[in-house]
């Protein structure tokens, strides 16, 4: 009888959890909903603009609630990420 597996959360290091971290993680979760990247889960490369966009937005509203709160690098990160996955969102939108 094989032994069941353990769950991989376990045997992996978890990074930090930053505000950095955060913010990465969401706009990593916006790359598979823009068909950027394979879902994790599944391998499966598909668009969902609409979840695509709610994130982008979820991303706007941080920005907008924590800017007097940010570093100076959170900031620049957080704007970073919202530009290249605004650009990338209207490209994709353009297209179909």
């Amino acid at each position: 009888m094989e032994e069941p597996q353990q769950n991989t959360a376990e045997h992996c290091q978890l990074p930090e959890i930053t505000f950095s971290t955060f913010i990465l993680s969401l706009a990593s979760s916006t790359l598979v909903q823009l068909g950027e990247v394979p879902n994790p889960s599944s391998g499966v490369i598909a668009a969902n603009l609409q979840l695509a966009k709610h994130a982008i937005d979820t991303l706007a509203m941080l920005e907008e609630k924590t800017r007097k709160g940010l570093t100076d690098d959170e900031k620049q990160l957080l704007q970073s990420l919202l530009y290249e996955l605004k650009m990338k969102y209207v490209c994709l939108r353009d297209k179909q």
